[in-house]
């Protein structure tokens, strides 16, 4: 008869141990249906926000939604879209914020290459102009050239070769500011320092021409006439009768008159190239 019993009661609490565990998986279930839920419901208030142009409300509803579920799929999604919404009131640093966070926070989400877009996007909006401060445009270089390098058949990939080119113009055009004002003040080797920059690293931009020819003017100018030549030789096989290499003949020809040796302008890729030699 004990042992009946103990037998009735091994039963009884085995079946109410499988009971509530059971009812604790359910319990578990219905929660978590009922964040996801929550979160998707939070997720599309934000969007309508966001279409609405209220940008910046947008942006903490997708906050909130990703705070309701992390390990929801939603949840990378909805931290993307708020630094989008950032994004799209100028709000640069907020947007910055929130994308390194992300790519912390969700090292494998799909959208990765987006996110490191959006952030180089960012600092390619804070570039003033080449005069004012550099850190935006190095780090607009930077995390675009990250970009190709590591997203080489995205879309993002492309549009980010096309703002690199605009980026070596801004590069270029910061060395050529501060190498004329070192010249104006007479600090011939800074000066020639910043426009061998320009010729070396930046020789596919607009302002190789009057780089080389700065460089002809300073060594004729501190006596290193055959340094001055090679620079003018260079300057006339790439640029052969453009307007710095006619300010550059002038140096060495006094009586140089333009009308006379005006010819067709020839450009060659990679204007060190050919003449490299020289200068080894």
């Amino acid at each position: 008869m004990d042992k009946l019993k103990i037998s009735i009661l091994l039963l009884i609490i085995f079946f109410s141990f499988s009971c509530s565990k059971k009812q604790i998986e359910t319990e578990k279930k219905i929660n978590t249906k009922s964040q996801d839920l929550e979160m998707i419901t939070n997720y599309n208030e934000a969007y309508e926000l966001l279409k609405k142009n209220d940008t910046y409300n947008a942006a903490q509803k997708f906050l909130n939604a990703e705070l309701l579920f992390p390990q929801s799929v939603w949840a990378p999604r909805a931290a993307l879209m708020a630094s989008y919404s950032y994004y799209l009131q100028n709000y640069y640093s907020e947007a910055l914020d929130n994308l390194k966070r992300y790519t912390i926070t969700y090292p494998n989400d799909k959208n990765l290459a987006y996110g490191y877009y959006l952030i180089a996007i960012c600092y390619y909006e804070m570039i003033e102009d080449e005069k004012r401060d550099i850190e935006p445009i190095l780090e607009a270089k930077e995390n675009f050239e990250y970009i190709i390098e590591n997203y080489p058949g995205s879309d993002f990939a492309l549009d980010a070769k096309f703002k690199l080119d605009y980026i070596k113009d801004m590069l270029a055009s910061k060395e050529m500011y501060v190498g004329r004002h070192y010249q104006k003040k007479n600090k011939w080797i800074a000066a020639i320092n910043r426009f061998k920059v320009v010729i070396e690293e930046y020789d596919q931009t607009i302002y190789v021409e009057e780089a080389l020819h700065r460089l002809v003017e300073i060594n004729y100018k501190i006596g290193l006439i055959e340094e001055s030549k090679l620079y003018a030789n260079l300057l006339g096989y790439n640029y052969q009768s453009g307007e710095w290499y006619k300010k550059s003949y002038k140096i060495f020809n006094k009586n140089y008159n333009e009308k006379k040796n005006d010819k067709k302008i020839i450009k060659k890729d990679g204007v060190i190239k050919k003449f490299k030699k020289l200068f080894d």
